[in-house]
């Protein structure tokens, strides 16, 4: 095998944080299996990358929105400079530890995605079955090198089994990301629910497939992105909220979207359930106020910094609850998505490569064609960008 492999990396020795954008396309040494000179070695894999999605934290970084300090630190706790981004794949083992064999049963030529989150097993949490809040997490792409090079070197045990005849290449490398819109939408049950998804972007368009499949009775997207706007109803959601974009600072809720979600709700009420996938303090704010006394509202959307809640109080009285989300339950999460996506009796699959990845046309990246510019373009095009190694 090569020594060397293709990479994209933000790299703190020649771009300053606050002063660059975009990702580095560089040679970098191709990760090695060596347990005698590093014992936990035998518990992990390399795996050839096929396919890498692009998530939200991915674009945070290229932007330079989000998670400086994660790859600053661990890049200096590592003693190196570059960090290899990514965390969505589809791939094949290539080379496999002693223990991730003889535990695990991986073998070379085994098809497989992984959660991007690497648990410790030892916390509390991890010892509860609360691994997706593990305490000593290492994200994939950001605190550990990813998977946006040709190969990748992972532990055994985030490794999820993957059947390309059943999904297909494109769909599979995007199972981390659908499986967050999974744990989303089976926080509370939304069978025989009306339900206001705030924020279509990737994972809220996902949101809205699986939200379906599992019952919800009727469906409000609310979106500022005509872009986003028209994917969500071609979904089928059975209304859509336009608005315009919150300026910047603002953090109270807009009365008007509040209203026309509210009126979506059973007799005027407001919705049983929302889904804030935006982060946003004031969606966060629209979602608290849209849903009916007793309401449920699902935090998944992530900003930095301090939020305000509109109307505490009346926030208690009315008996709203808040359910906050990160990643996936590993592997509850996966199995449920599997299943989602194998299922002959929706057609979450081909929506998702219909609507969301337009077929392939214009997201889908040979790396070998990768320009930043060119990239970049992409990025702002479509709410999913798909890179083919």
């Amino acid at each position: 095998m090569p020594e060397q492999m293709r990479a994209l990396v933000f790299d703190k020795s020649q771009d300053i944080w606050e002063e660059s954008r975009g990702l580095r396309k560089v040679q970098v040494d191709r990760p090695v299996l060596d347990a005698k000179a590093q014992p936990l070695d035998a518990e992990m894999v390399i795996i050839k990358v096929i396919y890498c999605g692009v998530c939200g934290s991915d674009r945070g970084i290229w932007f330079r929105d989000s998670f400086k300090e994660l790859i600053h630190s661990s890049l200096e706790a590592e003693n190196k400079t570059q960090r290899i981004t990514g965390h969505e794949l589809l791939g094949e083992i290539v080379e496999v530890g002693g223990i991730a064999r003889a535990h695990y049963g991986w073998q070379p030529g085994d098809t497989v995605s992984a959660d991007s989150h690497t648990i410790c097993g030892k916390c509390r949490q991890c010892l509860i079955g609360e691994s997706h809040v593990c305490t000593n997490e290492q994200i994939t792409g950001i605190g550990r090198d990813g998977c946006f090079a040709d190969y990748v070197k992972l532990p055994a045990w985030v490794l999820w089994r993957t059947d390309t005849d059943r999904i297909r290449p494109e769909i599979a490398c995007l199972q981390d990301p659908f499986g967050n819109a999974v744990h989303v939408c089976t926080k509370v049950d939304l069978r025989g629910k009306s339900l206001a998804v705030f924020g279509c972007g990737t994972i809220g368009l996902f949101a809205i497939l699986i939200a379906r499949a599992l019952g919800a009775s009727k469906i409000i997207g609310v979106q500022p992105s005509e872009r986003n706007a028209r994917l969500a109803e071609r979904l089928g959601v059975d209304s859509m909220v336009r608005f315009e974009r919150t300026a910047k600072g603002v953090w109270q809720s807009d009365p008007a979207v509040v209203e026309q979600v509210r009126d979506f709700g059973i007799g005027g009420n407001g919705v049983d359930v929302a889904l804030e996938m935006a982060g946003h303090n004031s969606s966060v704010n629209n979602a608290v106020q849209s849903v009916r006394r007793g309401g449920e509202v699902v935090l998944f959307g992530l900003k930095d910094g301090d939020a305000t809640i509109e109307d505490f109080h009346g926030m208690i009285v009315r008996g709203v609850s808040l359910h906050s989300v990160i990643g996936r339950q590993i592997f509850r999460t996966w199995d449920i998505a599997n299943n989602l996506l194998e299922s002959k009796h929706n057609d979450i699959q081909e929506q998702i490569y219909e609507v969301i990845l337009n077929r392939g046309e214009g997201t889908i990246v040979d790396i070998d064609d990768y320009q930043v510019d060119d990239f970049e373009q992409r990025l702002l095009s479509h709410p999913k960008i798909i890179t083919k190694w």
